[in-house]
């Protein structure tokens, strides 16, 4: 049966013609008996009459039709006239009517009232840090950690943290015990449009440090250029290993995370 197709009550039909005649005949299969009410000029006019009006909704397009050939005399209309609203919505999904009005759209971003969209300007002073996330990677259905980097843009003083997942549990202590150790005074915070980093939590963390917050514009990959370079000079080269987070670790940073304020995470000042 899988080889030609059949099932099998077909195969057995088969067989018995065959035991019966000798020989297997095939039937053409039978046209439908219903005739199309629509024909494809009446799909194109339907098309049109979309176009010229805006997409309106069913029943007002329906309300156009019926006019222009009860009214206007237009006969090419004289079919869609009777068209019941549900099937002018199958018209519309049908492929003629596809190919004929195909409506494009951009995607259309959500604006966001978080920090503010433009490149620093830190004026050759220190204190204008850059951020962004390093994911180590997964193996054998094991997370791996997380790598929080930040770098100074003038100075190029950098703090490593390393926590086990990125949540609002495990980033706001992180970014706290982050942001602490630098020598000088932080007055800006910059990074990409990551949800770990806009939201209204850092926010308010900022706003009691006085740290001014701005993220990265939309086709402008060098505004955060500084911290991807060093992302991968430094924590990809140096710190990401082969295997993730293993249990012996995972085990020692829970214990840690007990002992602290809910976080697991490792602070290492790279300077360069």
């Amino acid at each position: 049966m899988k080889v030609t197709g059949y099932s099998l009550a077909q195969t057995k039909r088969l067989i018995r013609q065959y035991v019966k005649a000798g020989v297997v005949s095939t039937k053409p299969a039978r046209c439908n008996g219903f005739k199309r009410a629509y024909k494809e000029s009446d799909i194109r006019l339907l098309a049109s009459m979309d176009e010229r009006h805006g997409q309106p909704s069913g029943a007002v397009l329906k309300e156009l039709c019926e006019p222009a050939y009860r009214r206007f005399d237009q006969n090419e209309y004289q079919r869609l006239s009777g068209i019941s609203v549900s099937h002018l919505y199958n018209l519309r999904a049908s492929k003629t009517y596809q190919r004929q009005r195909c409506i494009l759209t951009k995607t259309r971003p959500k604006a966001s009232s978080i920090g503010q969209r433009r490149k620093p300007y830190p004026n050759d002073q220190s204190g204008y840090i850059r951020i962004d996330s390093v994911h180590q990677g997964d193996q054998d259905k094991c997370k791996g950690v997380q790598h929080i980097n930040a770098v100074d843009k003038v100075t190029q003083f950098q703090i490593i943290v390393t926590l086990e997942r990125i949540s609002e549990g495990f980033m706001l202590p992180a970014l706290e015990q982050l942001l602490a150790p630098y020598p000088f005074k932080l007055m800006g915070f910059h990074a990409d449009n990551g949800i770990e980093y806009i939201s209204y939590t850092v926010v308010q963390l900022l706003e009691k440090l006085h740290i001014e917050f701005t993220k990265s514009r939309p086709r402008h990959s060098n505004d955060n250029g500084l911290v991807e370079s060093k992302n991968g000079s430094v924590i990809r080269k140096l710190m990401v290993t082969p295997t993730p987070l293993s249990s012996t670790l995972r085990t020692l940073l829970s214990s840690i995370a007990s002992m602290s304020t809910g976080t697991s995470t490792s602070t290492v000042p790279v300077t360069s």
